[in-house]
């Protein structure tokens, strides 16, 4: 079939109401017509709908959409539908959201030559009733949407997209386009083969999405760096993602304690909940969707303005379409994504156990998104090669890393130490155990192997643990070390690695942006040194709310830290908080806290604020949701009865290290704990009165790394912390 150019925008005009085609939209649609096979690879926003849209509709016949989502379909027809409003049967899907009835008008339209588009799921297609019912109508041509979901190398890979081509085949031939939004080379050669066509025109588009701001920021205080975030942009849609459907729930429920209508979306809802849920989204009722990577494909709703990540994607590919969900008019999207190598050790669990070939593709995935969040290097600079686009502008001025340029140091000095290191062992190690050894930190485990005794145990005393983890991240980065996850993370070292160790040239590492903490519970532990990144503090406030703390530690004979942590005091001169009900939601401090050792504080602040004129923030307290405060109940209550921490642990079903860091969290807002019944069975009497007393007396802060120094060997993590736990608590709170 021919068509003009003229006839061509006439159909558009007709149709879609539009006067012109959007970049190399035209081009497609024309390609298709005439019944060639066609790759599309155009980014979220382009249009590429209506390249299968405009030509079913001019075109012979049915044109058979192949997509993986039935929210999409649904979206789609309703689309169509407005489009040719006289036609209802112009458009439909096939799927099993539909009843006996449904089924039937969707097949006497189909025989009748009345309907242009069906959209189907593959699973659908396979199904013998409807390859017997298309065989009897004439196919126009196949669209295949989404068409990454058939790569392995895909981020979203989907078995049945791989027998497309064989029911293509028992169905009828006809030509096919395949389009997608994300896929590098590798995955667009995988895709043009399982489809056969090889001969396929490829139309390519750009990836640069210029009205887009990216983002990676610190996982810590997440929820109330989100809620502050929403309240700072009111009336503006946006899209939260999470990776799990639990954590859907409980984000998608605090956000609207706090004032914001959101609604989540899983896979775990019922079909009803979930079309109501979205399309009270795109209508506008609610601002905010939480939702798992199930929704968004397709959804077209051009004036989303953010798109936060809660956890850090899978893969590249998925984060790009994900935030490209954000700014399709071409006005401003803001991507922020929350990242701590945590949820990417949780990532790699997730992949033990399955088929090598699978963990190969998973791992090097996952690599790749890793050197996206920690690089100082140009974000969007990044993304564009990773799809095979050069992009030669030195600062983008639309991302972070252009906007706040990362600080940087010569690592080759302590890459080599870390390559010496692995080298030196019989037995391969976790890069955390490793980074241990390195940083001076006496476990349990580090002494069961003597490793305490090391040469390189403690190397440099300025350096610590969290230091070293970096480096070895930077190291597996950097093909200089090796990350095996089927044998749970232990590391290696490469040829690549050894040839740098014998032949070492200069080479720039990124500092460490404090990323290995998570907060997957929003409270950090009381030692945890999280950098303060909800806004910029009151440096002159801060350093007269330290010399309050000084003053106050000599008075009552306490160190400084058991007082007001300084993630705390940075809060407090961030947030400005003037009675003890505001103090009471700056991080770490909690009703005992505020009260035994607030007023001198919030007097200091009501009167710089008031000298100074300064115009505090609206929004300073972050609403909890009761249901979230029930595991710290539960602690606190077991506590109280004497049941050991062990059985705690089991009857909650968490590790002992997850449980300490509740009992940490619980005491550093301000409650106190009894833990002394169980600390005597496990610690010997003189080691509980030497850690005591190094809090008491020698403690500069309430670093556990610290104290590990200067104790020596023979204290093991895990006492330090019992007893950093009954420090606070006697004398805090």
């Amino acid at each position: 079939m021919l068509i003009s150019s003229q006839e061509l925008n006439q159909k558009l005009k007709q149709f879609f109401g539009f006067s012109t085609f959007k970049g190399g939209q035209e081009a497609i649609i024309k390609n298709l017509i005439e019944e060639n096979n066609t790759f599309v690879l155009m980014p979220t926003g382009g249009g590429k709908s209506l390249c299968y849209q405009l030509p079913a509709l001019v075109m012979e016949g049915t044109a058979i959409v192949i997509s993986p989502l039935i929210a999409l379909m649904k979206n789609q027809v309703d689309a169509i539908r407005g489009f040719v409003a006289d036609q209802e049967g112009i458009a439909h899907f096939l799927n099993s959201s539909l009843s006996k009835s449904q089924h039937q008008e969707v097949r006497d339209d189909l025989l009748k030559g009345v309907t242009k588009l069906l959209y189907v799921a593959p699973e659908s297609l396979t199904k013998e009733e409807n390859i017997l019912l298309l065989q009897q109508i004439k196919i126009s041509f196949y669209a295949v949407d989404e068409a990454h979901c058939i790569s392995e190398w895909g981020h979203d890979f989907r078995p049945e997209y791989r027998r497309i081509l064989p029911i293509i085949k028992q169905i009828g031939d006809a030509p096919v386009i395949a389009l997608t939004a994300t896929a590098t080379p590798k995955v667009q050669q995988d895709i043009q083969k399982n489809l056969g066509m090889m001969d396929a025109k490829v139309f390519k588009s750009s990836f640069n999405r210029e009205n887009l701001y990216y983002e990676i920021r610190p996982k810590a205080n997440t929820e109330k760096e989100i809620i502050k975030y929403i309240k700072n942009n009111p009336g503006k849609s946006g899209i939260i993602y999470c990776l799990s459907r639990k954590k859907v729930e409980e984000l998608a429920e605090l956000l609207n304690v706090n004032g914001i209508k959101a609604l989540p979306y899983h896979a775990g809802l019922d079909a009803a909940t979930r079309s109501r849920n979205q399309d009270m989204f795109l209508m506008e009722e609610v601002n905010v969707i939480v939702a798992t990577i199930a929704f968004g494909m397709g959804i077209d709703k051009p004036d989303v303005r953010f798109v936060i990540h809660y956890n850090i994607p899978k893969s590249l590919e998925g984060y790009y379409q994900e935030t490209g969900r954000a700014g399709r008019d071409g006005g401003e999207g803001h991507c922020i994504a929350f990242y701590s190598y945590k949820d990417i050790q949780k990532l790699e669990k997730f992949m033990q156990g399955k088929p090598l070939s699978e963990q190969e593709i998973g791992r090097q995935l996952l690599y790749d998104t890793v050197s996206y969040a920690e690089s100082n290097r140009c974000r969007r600079k990044i993304l564009l090669n990773y799809f095979g686009e050069s992009y030669d502008v030195e600062n983008c001025g639309c991302c972070d890393n252009c906007t706040h340029p990362k600080k940087q140091f010569e690592g080759k000095k302590y890459l080599c130490t870390v390559i010496e290191l692995v080298n030196s062992m019989k037995e391969h190690f976790k890069s955390e155990h490793l980074a241990n050894i390195l940083g001076g930190v006496s476990n349990s485990l580090i002494k069961s192997y003597n490793h305490h005794l090391h040469p390189l145990f403690g190397i440099t005393k300025d350096k610590d643990d969290r230091f070293w983890l970096a480096i070895i991240r930077q190291g597996v980065l950097l093909q200089f070390l090796h990350k095996e996850i089927e044998s749970y993370g232990l590391i290696y070292v490469t040829p690549n690695g050894n040839e740098f160790a014998k032949n070492p040239f200069p080479i720039m590492l990124t500092e460490d942006t404090e990323y290995n903490e998570s907060d997957e519970d929003e409270e950090n532990s009381a030692g945890a040194a999280v950098k303060h990144t909800a806004g910029a503090s009151d440096e002159v406030l801060l350093s007269m709310l330290k010399e309050i703390r000084v003053s106050m530690s000599k008075r009552l004979n306490l160190p400084p830290f058991v007082i007001f942590s300084d993630p705390s005091l940075m809060d407090m001169a961030t947030m400005y908080p003037i009675t003890i009900e505001e103090l009471k939601n700056c991080q770490g401090v909690g009703e005992g806290k505020a009260r035994k050792f607030g007023r001198e504080f919030i007097q200091l602040i009501a009167k710089y604020v008031d000298e100074n004129e300064i115009e505090r923030p609206t929004e300073l307290v972050v609403k909890s949701v009761a249901h979230k405060s029930l595991n710290k109940v539960f602690i606190i209550q077991n506590i109280d009865r004497r049941i050991p921490l062990e059985e705690i642990a089991r009857i909650k079903d968490m590790e002992m290290d997850d449980l300490y860091s509740e009992i940490e969290s619980i005491v550093n807002a301000g409650t106190k704990v009894n833990i002394d019944y169980y600390i005597r069975q496990v610690i010997d009497e003189d080691k509980i009165a030497d850690i005591y007393d190094y809090f008491k007396e020698e403690a500069l802060s309430d670093s556990v790394s610290d104290a590990l120094k200067a104790l020596g060997p023979d204290y093991t993590e895990e006492e330090v912390r019992l007893i950093r736990i009954k420090f606070l608590s006697e004398l805090g709170n």
